[in-house]
């Protein structure tokens, strides 16, 4: 029985070929490791490449999201378009309707009496009305549209359509579109007389 563990202490000693049978798959078994080693070794570096990059995309997502955003804020209006069937004014002021940011009319625009509420006067009178707001800084209008209301006309002049279209055109955000002619629940007395309008 061979001892190989410590075969000097049995007391047999192996011969060159049994030497060469023993050193033999110790030398496999040793070029085995080292590739094992190797495959070892690339994997982890493959490793460490992935986790490397998943760490420096995580740090550009944590410095993006740190980073303060700078939004522009809206600064929101409201455009007040008066459009009857002598005229068109177009008003613009802030939230409250307190301040006035610009005004302007189609009368402004045209020579003859008879073009004030044409469509034509309201498109002049808006561009006009849209380069005041826009230097100081408006972005957005909340539009009211009046008509006559009352005793006259409940329904907007020709000017009207227009002049929204105009600042649309102008590069303003459209909030609320708002009809706001003064209707009332019971009528004061039309003009006229008793009899009516003499023809």
């Amino acid at each position: 029985m061979y001892c190989f563990i410590k075969p000097l202490d049995c007391g047999f000693s192996l011969s060159e070929v049994e030497t060469e049978a023993v050193t033999e798959p110790e030398k496999v078994q040793g070029d085995e490791q080292v590739s094992q080693v190797e495959t070892a070794l690339t994997e982890t570096k493959t490793e460490t490449k992935t986790e490397t990059k998943t760490e420096t995309k995580e740090k550009q997502k944590s410095d993006t999201q740190s980073q303060p955003t700078t939004k522009v804020q809206d600064k929101w209006g409201i455009a007040h378009i008066y459009s009857s069937y002598n005229n068109t004014i177009i008003h613009i002021t802030d939230l409250t309707g307190g301040e006035t940011v610009a005004i302007s009319s189609g009368g402004h625009h045209v020579n003859a009496d008879r073009y004030e509420s044409s469509p034509f006067a309201a498109m002049k009178a808006a561009n006009v009305v849209v380069e005041a707001a826009k230097t100081k800084g408006f972005t957005g209008l909340h539009i009211r549209v009046r008509a006559v209301g009352g005793v006259g006309s409940r329904v907007p002049g020709p000017g009207a359509q227009a002049a929204i279209r105009a600042l649309a055109r102008g590069g303003f955000r459209i909030g609320k579109i708002d009809d706001v002619t003064p209707i009332p629940h019971d009528t004061t007395r039309k003009k006229g007389g008793k009899r009516g309008r003499r023809v």
